[in-house]
């Protein structure tokens, strides 16, 4: 590290400040491509062993420790060095800081963008985060799984602002390389297979995805960088038999499904790497979250698309399964601001997000069907084969955590997002009579 850092003339060696991680200067660099990577993941129990044995007493030893991994978005290089940003990296009291005369001034044009690699960019979430980071200014990338025809309707007004890659969660080579690749500072993982009642028709390929593709995804961060922020979609799915209401980051889970159950299982392994490998991970526990882009398989689309289609007269009836079910329903848009203040904060947590507030199935179609001046009554029938083997009859979600520690709070109203919903429907099937 030393020979390469000689290679510039514009170092400085100073003390590492207090604040190394936010600090203006760190524009975090690739330390000779990525090479320090498997030094720096090592288990905790592995770097108190590696200190233990170490001769602290020894003038080589106390001036070298490396005690933790370094951070980055871009590749050292002798000429071109923005800066070193390490992240409770100690030389004594050495830290390596590149000042050039536009850094020392405030030029700030040197500096490369946050990136961030998002698992599941093409779906409602990861589109809605996609456009959100691109607004604060972040190189954004995204992980798709090869097919035969494309499917980036969500994202195709933005297609040309991101940088695509093609990965496989069942596929662990592929996914290292997509990391190694894209070097990101944030890697939300979005992806999964994420329709509850698919997941009682095919258990062990939503295990696959949704419990061990998480897995697979911070094994890749490990190995590649343990600097990178990881944020892992939980759901609230996992509370399923509720325990107590609202539910809470301490309640109790019960999983009544497969994916529910699969992601228990991605929601540990995040606690798990994180205490074991001192990475950055946080999970969201987002309650259900809709908008226009939801798919038409969710109820809450199914509902909007049926309404839209009645009303222009290209539909007769809307069947449903469980209409007393309740449910906290909120803004897609609004959640995915959420999951960036939580890789924002100076320590890993795990939040709540949901508005706090439930409300029925009928409650829903009740207020879609208003939108449109239409009695839900004359058109919604209950067909049990649409019920769930094992359902959930209640979910009703406490953010207050996250509003005391990320300052967030839900912006959209349980009544602005259904006609929202009901108006983009509205406007599309217009389209598609005409």
């Amino acid at each position: 590290i030393l020979r390469e850092l000689s290679n510039s003339n514009s170092l400085l060696l100073r003390k590492a400040p207090s604040d190394a991680h936010n600090h203006p200067l760190n524009s975090a660099k690739k330390l000779l491509d990525g090479r320090l990577s498997p030094l720096c993941c090592r288990s905790k129990t592995e770097a108190a062993s590696h200190d233990s044995s170490s001769n602290t007493t020894s003038p080589r030893n106390h001036s070298r420790q490396v005690k933790t991994k370094f951070t980055s978005t871009a590749r050292l290089t002798p000429t071109n060095v923005t800066a070193l940003r390490a992240r409770d990296v100690w030389y004594d009291e050495l830290f390596f800081t590149h000042l050039s005369a536009a850094g020392a001034q405030g030029d700030t044009t040197m500096t490369n963008p946050r990136r961030a690699l998002i698992t599941g960019i093409t779906g409602q979430d990861g589109a809605y985060l996609a456009r959100w980071l691109l607004d604060q200014d972040y190189e954004v990338h995204g992980i798709v799984r090869r097919a035969s025809t494309e499917n980036f309707e969500r994202i195709a007004d933005i297609r040309e602002r991101v940088h695509l890659h093609q990965a496989d969660l069942l596929d662990q080579l592929s996914l290292v390389r997509v990391v190694e690749k894209a070097r990101p500072d944030e890697l939300y993982n979005l992806a999964a297979q994420s329709f509850v009642p698919a997941s009682f028709e095919q258990p062990l390929l939503t295990g696959e995805f949704t419990a061990l593709g998480v897995a697979r995804m911070l094994e890749a961060v490990r190995l590649v960088d343990c600097g990178i922020r990881f944020y892992q979609a939980s759901s609230s799915e996992m509370f399923g038999k509720v325990q107590e209401e609202p539910q809470r980051e301490t309640t109790p889970l019960w999983p009544r499904s497969p994916y529910g159950v699969a992601k228990v299982y991605g929601h540990w392994i995040t606690v798990n790497y994180r205490e074991s490998y001192d990475i950055f991970a946080c999970s969201g526990i987002l309650f259900n979250h809709e908008s226009p882009l939801r798919g038409k398989e969710f109820v809450t689309r199914k509902i909007s698309d049926t309404v839209a289609r009645i009303k222009h007269g290209r539909q007769d009836k809307l069947q449903l399964g469980n209409i007393n079910a309740q449910r906290d329903w909120g803004f897609a848009g609004d959640y995915v601001r959420a999951m960036w203040l939580m890789l924002q904060q100076e320590k890993p947590d795990d939040f709540v997000i949901a508005t706090g507030v439930k409300h029925s199935v009928r409650d829903f179609c009740q207020r879609a069907f208003e939108h449109v001046d239409l009695d839900w009554q004359d058109y919604v029938e209950t067909d049990p084969t649409l019920v769930r083997p094992a359902d959930v009859n209640t979910l009703c979600g406490d953010a207050s955590k996250a509003e005391q520690l990320l300052g967030w709070k839900p912006e959209v109203s349980f009544a602005e997002l259904v006609a929202m919903m009901v108006n983009a429907d509205m406007e599309r099937v217009a389209k598609e009579t005409a």
